[in-house]
């Protein structure tokens, strides 16, 4: 999954990526609030970690005309202030989740799952994917094989959680590179085949199917 913070204290905007990414998510960094919209509205984003006191253009606004303009991209906004007016404004712009600093960290990876939980699978669904014997925990980020549990690295788990997300159907290299690596990523773009090459030695040859000129498909049979 692809993430988006705007957060102008460039120290924890920084320890915030290096956390995430290290979650396995892909994280893009930007300082200042107009800056913030172009990349949010621009961009193909599963989520917005967005700072309310921002220089340009500040979080209240930045997140009502993300949604004026009809992106329903999750926002989880952070704020050094306290208090149910700053909250309700918060939410009433259009935010989906509100966090007030100093917070914990482990809260907010929790509250991140939460969010991308709602919006790729819908309140109150399984986070658990079965498809044939294969089974991927999205959640826990866990895979079994079987009876087998199969330890993937962090950017092979996000490699494959993108064709189970979309399993039957073909992703191709270019929508698993915006959502796994990050918008400074200027390497050999075929690094996608070396991931998808890796979780066929890992999990079985025949089910992550190559379409020609495509992309890749999860063979969705048992």
């Amino acid at each position: 999954m692809r993430l988006l913070i705007v957060e102008d204290e460039k120290r924890l905007a920084l320890s915030l990526a290096r956390g995430l990414t290290a979650e396995g998510y892909a994280v893009d960094v930007v300082h200042d609030g107009r800056e913030g919209l172009y990349q949010a509205s621009e961009g193909t984003y599963d989520l917005v970690i967005l700072d309310i006191m921002l220089p340009g253009l500040n979080g209240y606004r930045v997140c009502a005309a993300l949604r004026a303009a009809g992106h329903d991209v999750p926002i989880l906004m952070l704020t050094a202030k306290d208090g149910e007016y700053d909250e309700a404004e918060g939410l009433d712009t259009g935010a989906d989740d509100y966090l007030t600093k100093p917070f914990s960290y482990v809260v907010l990876v929790a509250r991140v799952k939460a969010l991308l939980r709602r919006r790729g699978q819908g309140a109150g669904a399984s986070p658990v994917h079965v498809h044939g014997d294969l089974k991927v925990d999205t959640a826990a980020r866990r895979v079994f094989l079987g009876e087998d549990e199969i330890t993937l690295t962090a950017k092979e788990f996000s490699v494959l959680e993108q064709l189970v997300l979309r399993a039957g159907e073909v992703v191709s290299k270019s929508e698993i590179l915006e959502h796994v690596w990050d918008f400074a990523y200027d390497g050999d773009p075929n690094i996608v085949e070396v991931y998808v090459s890796t979780l066929r030695r890992k999990l079985r040859a025949g089910l992550i199917r190559t379409v020609r000129g495509a992309g890749y498909r999860l063979e969705t049979s048992p």
